[in-house]
């Protein structure tokens, strides 16, 4: 009896355990899922809904096949995987894979799966597309993929693999799509990847590959689309890549490759899109792309290539994009171009090309974009180059275009971007502005245009920058309602012959910069000036207006240069200038001002220049005023003038003493001269030389070296100290030099204050940088913002120092080691001058003839900016990978920019934030062109200033680079 109710009690525990293994089995796909998501980081909760419900499961159901991103067939069976854009992480084991024999894809892309690819994978021998892109999958491709026999699409972009790649890949028959871009793969492309016989997508771009290309790619005689740029080949495109019968497209840009274009190209009829741009191809375009007839976009653009534009491209008829810009090419644009029916987009700038624009240009075809700046183009600009409507960037400066501008632009509604500068037209400015509702920039400046401003100017309702300076002939007066175009930031029309006044500041929100020296401007400065609060450069010089000067300008709370030099004002100077947070410029010299200028430190310390030429004007820096002595107009007073001197002539009789054991000491007769610049009282000489703690420190100080001495003057300002030794010849052209960087003021270079001089050596006085400087603080860990402010504010003092000086200053030794930071770590260029003083020590005659007193730059001059462009780009990928990148100008050339630009996302830890991204993206790409290895390639720093500031201020998500030109 106790045995049947121990064999009761054993079936009755036995049949429920017996029929959970049974539902168990039965779901074995959910109990494996369920172990590969105990595996992975699910911060976001995206598998929130894998879990098996608790109880039996007596109708055997699969609850897998129900789950978010499983697809089974009718039989229950998994036979589909996507865990795409889940937010996923963590390493997968692959263990699990052998169960799903019969999962056709498995999709794994857009997470942050990171470790070695797991082998597991190559168990899957159903599996046809296998997608793992964009994750962080590291270390060697694994080998085993030639187990996958049935696939047909690998995709594996954009991870962080090592080791060349994969060779075995190339043994399966009936891949048709292999894409392994951007993954850091290293090493040549393996040979046998022209044995493919089904292959159609073949994208390697943006490696780390070198060697050649393997002619044997020409084999592959099913493949529609290839891109294997972006990496650092050697050698020249393979003559074979033009039996890729089927080729549709085919992008090897930006990959080291040198020689000339294959004419066997010309053999690939069905190509569409053929990208060839930055690499070092030399000499003619192949007539033979005229057999190309599909044709769609064609860049050949940053290059060595020579000569003509061939007659044969304009059999292109399907033709829609011609980039040529940065080459050497030269002679006439076929008329025939302007007969292409399809063309949208010319770039030919920054080459040789002259003669006329074809004058039927746009009549044919839907123009969108033309740019042909930075030629020798002459001629007037077509006459139909809108006439389609759609024209949106139209490009022409630094040309030799004469005659009027083309009427059909007054009409030409779609204009976002217009630049005409530097050229000869005349005549009227046609533009309707009111007919332009989506112009943003209009550059007319630089030609011989006359007429006057269009009354209708503040109709344009997103017109954002004007500029017309330098048309002496233009005349008129400025638009009553200017100010009150909604989105307009800049207004430059200086050296233009206006007249009349300035019109009320009414609705002015938006106005940052007012350019209106040397004009023939008369009567006051509105007051209503006040309420243009964003205003931060305000030039008015070299004009007639009077009156007193504004109090409300000084209320202005970002202005920072105010210019009213050579004018009639008249009246004090507003004391509330003295107080201002932003001033960093003010100038109202050759005036009628009148009293005493303000007591504040901010005032003084810019120096006589600023207030020379007011016979009223008085007090530091000037002269003293009548007013101070008024205390000693007492009779009881003069006893005390006595005792003043008295005690003057005690403390000189001393000085002299003590400057005597000085002179005996130093065994010298040599006599020392003080020159002070704004921002440095009138110390003498003699001042400057006893504050340092020891002569013999301050010899010991190498000349026109980087080593520095830190002194503290009588008024207790702290200086660095800087010792230059001459021959008494070139002490006249060095004290010219000298004087110009000391006149430099801009909130990013770091102040000269002053020097003190004999016919021997000098000691140069700069302000003391409290903070270290960037080659210090350069691996320190930056949030972003911090990093792209630093990066403007070098952007500024250097575009200061080639741009807004006269003549230009050409730093000379850019290096992170020469970028300080003030008390509030804003950026300050330091050293900036010094090598062009050791050439003018040298009697260099190059730098000697500088132009000085036209403003000219020679040559010489011209290949140290270019050079300190090349040095603020290498200072870019320093700051960008913070610190890594150091010297790499050169070697960013030939690097894919993809891998850069995630080595540098992850030294940023930028995420997922697509802006920064943006942003990092943006530098790089203006680092790249400043590095660019042709001078004369390198975008100025006007240009580079514009695109960051630009790009900053707009918050464009998408932002390109028109470098020196399309800026």
């Amino acid at each position: 009896m106790e045995i049947f109710h121990c064999f009761f009690y054993l079936n009755f525990l036995l049949v429920p355990l017996m029929f959970f293994v049974a539902v168990s089995a039965a779901d074995l796909y959910s109990d494996t899922l369920l172990s590969l998501k105990s595996e992975l980081v699910d911060d976001h909760g995206s598998l929130e809904d894998w879990f098996v419900p608790s109880g039996y499961n007596p109708s055997g159901k699969i609850y897998a096949c129900s789950w978010s991103g499983v697809k089974c067939n009718k039989n229950s069976t998994v036979t589909g995987l996507d865990l795409s854009m889940k937010m996923l992480g963590g390493a997968i084991s692959g263990k699990q894979f052998n169960v799903f024999t019969e999962l056709v894809d498995l999709n794994l892309s857009y997470n942050s799966f990171s470790g070695q690819l797991p082998v597991g994978i190559f168990n899957l021998t159903s599996l046809r597309s296998l997608d793992i892109s964009r994750n962080n999958f590291s270390g060697h491709f694994p080998g085993g993929v030639s187990g996958l026999g049935n696939l047909v699409v690998l995709d594996a972009f954009s991870n962080s693999f090592s080791g060349s790649l994969p060779t075995e890949v190339s043994q399966l028959l009936h891949l048709k799509v292999l894409n392994l871009a951007g993954s850091y793969f290293k090493g040549p492309i393996p040979s046998e990847y022209g044995s493919f016989k089904s292959l159609e997508f073949l994208h390697l771009a943006g490696n780390m590959i070198s060697g050649s290309i393997p002619p044997e790619l020409g084999k592959l005689k099913t493949v529609t689309h290839v891109e294997i740029g972006y990496n650092f080949y050697q050698g020249s495109i393979p003559w074979q890549l033009g039996n890729m019968s089927e080729l549709q497209y085919l992008d090897i840009a930006y990959a080291n490759l040198s020689g000339s274009i294959p004419r066997e190209l010309g053999n690939l009829t069905k190509l569409e899109s053929l990208f060839l741009f930055r690499n070092q191809l030399s000499g003619l375009l192949p007539g033979e792309f005229s057999k190309i007839r599909l044709l769609t976009s064609l860049d050949l653009s940053d290059n060595l290539l020579s000569g003509p534009i061939p007659e044969s491209l304009l059999e292109l008829k399907s033709l829609r994009l011609l980039s040529l810009f940065y080459n050497d090419m030269s002679g006439t644009v076929p008329e025939g171009i302007a007969e292409l029916p399809s063309l949208e987009t010319l770039l030919i700038w920054n080459n040789f090309f002259s003669g006329n624009l074809p004058q039927s240009l746009g009549r044919n075809s839907n123009l969108k974009w033309v740019d042909v700046s930075t030629n020798n183009f002459n001629g007037s600009i077509p006459a139909d180059i809108c006439v389609q409507g759609v024209l949106f960037k139209l490009m022409l400066f630094s040309n030799n275009f004469t005659g009027g501008l083309s009427t059909s632009l007054s009409n030409c509604s779609s204009l976002v971007r217009l630049r005409l500068e530097d050229n000869s037209f005349s005549g009227e400015i046609p533009l309707k502005f009111s007919r332009l509702p989506d112009i943003t920039y209009v550059d007319l400046s630089g030609n011989k245009l006359t007429g006057g401003i269009p009354i209708d100017i503040s109709q344009a309702p997103k017109l954002e920058y004007f500029n017309v300076s330098n048309n002496p002939e233009l005349g008129g007066t400025i638009p009553a309602q200017i100010w009150s175009s909604p989105l307009l930031q800049n207004f430059s029309a200086s050296s233009c012959g206006i007249i009349g006044y300035l019109p009320p500041f009414q609705n002015c929100k938006s106005i940052s910069v007012v350019e209106l020296n040397m004009n023939s401007l008369e009567g006051t400065v509105p007051e209503s000036v006040s309420n243009c609060q964003a205003l931060e450069r305000f030039a008015l010089a070299y004009n007639n207006l009077s009156g007193h000067i504004p109090e409300e300008l000084a209320g202005v709370p970002t202005l920072g240069v105010l210019d009213l030099s050579h004018n009639s004002f008249n009246g004090p100077i507003p004391a509330k200038f003295g107080s201002s947070s932003s001033l960093l410029l003010l100038n109202v010299s050759f005036n009628d001002i009148s009293g005493t200028i303000p007591s504040a430190k901010l005032l003084r310390a810019l120096g006589s220049s600023a207030f020379i030429g007011n016979p009223k004007l008085c007090g530091k820096p000037l002269r003293p005023c009548p007013s101070s002595v008024a205390i000693f107009g007492s009779r009881g007073a003069g006893k005390l003038i006595w005792v003043l001197l008295l005690c003057a002539g005690v403390i000189m009789f001393i000085t002299l003493s003590i400057l005597g054991i000085i002179y005996i000491q130093r065994g010298s007769k040599i006599q020392w001269k003080m020159i002070s610049f704004a921002g440095l009282p009138q110390f003498t000489a003699n001042d400057v030389l006893m504050s340092f703690s020891s002569i013999e420190s301050m010899d010991a100080l190498p000349p026109l070296s980087a080593s520095a001495c830190k002194a503290v003057l009588p008024t207790g300002i702290t200086v660095s100290v800087k010792k230059i030794e001459w021959e008494a010849k070139r002490m006249g052209v060095m004290l010219e030099f000298i004087t110009q960087i000391g006149n430099a003021r801009h909130k990013n270079l770091a102040r000269l204050l002053g020097f003190c001089y004999n016919k021997h050596l000098a000691y140069l006085l700069y302000d003391y940088a409290p903070n270290g400087n960037l080659a210090e603080k350069i691996r320190v860990k930056r949030e972003w913002a911090a990093k792209y402010k630093i990066v403007i504010g070098i952007a500024k003092g250097l575009c200061f120092l080639h741009h807004d000086c006269y003549p230009a200053i050409a730093h000379g030794d850019l290096r992170s080691s020469n970028i300080v930071f003030d008390e509030n770590m804003e950026p300050q260029l330091s050293e900036f001058g010094f090598k062009h003083l050791l050439e003018l020590n040298k009697g260099s005659f190059a730098a000697a003839t500088s132009k000085r007193d036209t403003g000219d730059t020679n040559s010489a001059t011209k290949e140290e900016l270019y050079r300190d462009v090349y040095s603020f780009g290498e200072i870019m990928l320093e700051i960008l990978s913070n610190g890594r990148l150091t010297n790499s100008g050169a070697s960013i050339q030939s690097k894919s920019r993809e891998v850069v630009l995630r080595e540098i996302y992850n030294e940023n830890e930028v995420g997922t934030n697509v802006p920064v991204r943006e942003e990092i993206k943006l530098v790089l790409e203006v680092a790249t062109f400043c590095t660019m290895s042709r001078p004369s390639d390198r975008p100025s720093m006007e240009n580079i200033l514009k695109l960051l500031s630009e790009w900053k201020s707009n918050k464009k998500n998408n932002p390109t680079i028109e470098a020196t030109a399309g800026l």
